[in-house]
């Protein structure tokens, strides 16, 4: 079996021919490359091995190339150059400020907090593009899991170890009534009142559910099945809709209600001795591979507040 020594050829031979070959001797063409001239001459002799055939006449005259000398000489000037624009683009890659992120976000962070923040973001970094997949929490991590978005928003710390999760923003869940409830007034309501109003609820693997039944199964002493459940939805806006139209009370984020709150449309009623808090996390894997427009995106969100985005 024939063995195809062609392909054996380094980078350093080529450029030991191109080097031979505008200099026009053994000692200068060394010297250009920062070589011991029996290195130059040891890098022409193996080229002249793999390809099978001598390269370079050597006279009283000087430095000449054979016909095989002279067509590899403009190939190893293209491959040089390829080189040298690759190497280019890789360092012109690591300087670039631009770009495109791709996000997933739960219901909370996706309606409410990114659109401020990423407007006052867009202010002073209009060549960062963002694209976001809005899911709830589970569904955006997996998209994360999946590589089928870079990074995500989510409302609850994930506990996959391939995931690292940086908390961002604080968050509180806030029992609101319709503006013609009668506790709109009440100054605070107990668990065992709270038990027996219509009640309509986020739908399961929704990150505001699962906060919710986290602190119901701390309280020990009450759960969601006690609850008189009357829907089950799968939004935020949706609940708020079910709670101004009067179907049922609810428990949701403060970020989704805060211009109803303000208008009058829905009104906070305090549970006694329950407080129900939670973190919103950047969620990216473990290995993911930064640019530098990302690193700029992450510092913005880690460093604004989601009632005053400007970081």
């Amino acid at each position: 079996m024939t063995v195809d020594r062609f392909r054996y050829i380094t980078i350093q031979q080529l450029e030991a021919i191109i080097a031979l070959v505008k200099e026009g001797s053994f000692s200068r063409a060394a010297k250009r490359m920062l070589l011991t001239q029996p290195a130059l001459t040891k890098n022409i002799k193996n080229a002249e091995d793999f390809v099978g055939a001598r390269l370079v006449n050597r006279s009283s005259a000087g430095i000449t190339l054979t016909p095989e000398g002279k067509i590899l000489y403009d190939y190893a000037r293209r491959v040089v150059r390829l080189r040298n624009e690759a190497k280019e683009k890789v360092l012109a890659l690591r300087k670039e400020i631009g770009g495109n992120i791709y996000l997933s976000a739960s219901t909370i962070p996706a309606t409410y907090i990114l659109p401020r923040v990423l407007s006052d973001f867009n202010q002073t970094e209009a060549g960062i593009h963002i694209y976001i997949k809005t899911a709830d929490s589970e569904e955006a991590m997996n998209m994360v899991l999946d590589n089928e978005v870079e990074m995500g928003v989510i409302g609850k710390k994930p506990l996959n170890k391939i995931l690292t999760a940086e908390a961002l923003w604080k968050d509180r869940l806030v029992l609101v009534v319709s503006a013609d409830h009668v506790w709109r007034k009440k100054k605070s309501v107990t668990m065992p009142e709270l038990l027996k109003e219509p009640f309509v609820i986020r739908e399961k693997g929704s990150a505001t559910r699962d906060l919710f039944e986290f602190h119901l199964k701390k309280s020990k002493t009450f759960s969601l099945d006690q609850f008189n459940i009357c829907g089950e939805l799968g939004s935020s806006e949706a609940i708020k809709e079910a709670v101004i139209s009067g179907w049922g009370i609810s428990a949701i984020s403060v970020h989704a209600v805060s211009r109803e709150l303000a208008q009058g449309l829905l009104y906070e009623v305090p549970i006694q001795g329950f407080t129900m808090e939670r973190n919103f996390y950047l969620i990216y894997k473990r290995q993911f591979d930064f640019r530098p427009f990302h690193k700029i995106f992450v510092n913005f969100i880690k460093n604004c507040s989601p009632a005053h985005p400007r970081g």
